[in-house]
């Protein structure tokens, strides 16, 4: 489950991933696939993936324990042997380390 939280030590990845809409769905299986690896790697703690409803963009969101263990996990050949099929359903992929700034809930 993530957790979006203020001085929380944990990385967080947000990839935006732009694609024509006849190809999202097989994108987004594709990076489903992907996850599930993912989630079994050291220093994992969840990925959320999200369909724009117009078609052209799934977002990533990626919580990972630190960086290096993240960058260990996207080195992994189990990981990239995937891509080539992944660069022919996209049109741009756009990932980026963030810190969480900021966090409010609603009033109840």
């Amino acid at each position: 489950m993530p957790t979006i939280q203020t001085n929380n030590p944990t990385i967080t990845q947000i990839t935006v991933v732009e694609s024509e809409p006849e190809k999202q769905a097989e994108a987004l299986s594709l990076m489903a696939e992907r996850a599930r690896f993912m989630a079994r790697q050291p220093g994992f703690v969840s990925i959320s993936l999200h369909r724009s409803l117009d078609g052209r963009r799934i977002v990533n969101y990626v919580q990972w324990q630190n960086r290096e263990l993240l960058q260990q996990a996207h080195q992994s050949p189990d990981f990239r042997k995937a891509w080539g099929k992944f660069d022919d359903l996209t049109d741009q992929i756009d990932p980026h380390l963030y810190e969480v700034a900021e966090v409010l809930d609603a009033v109840r």
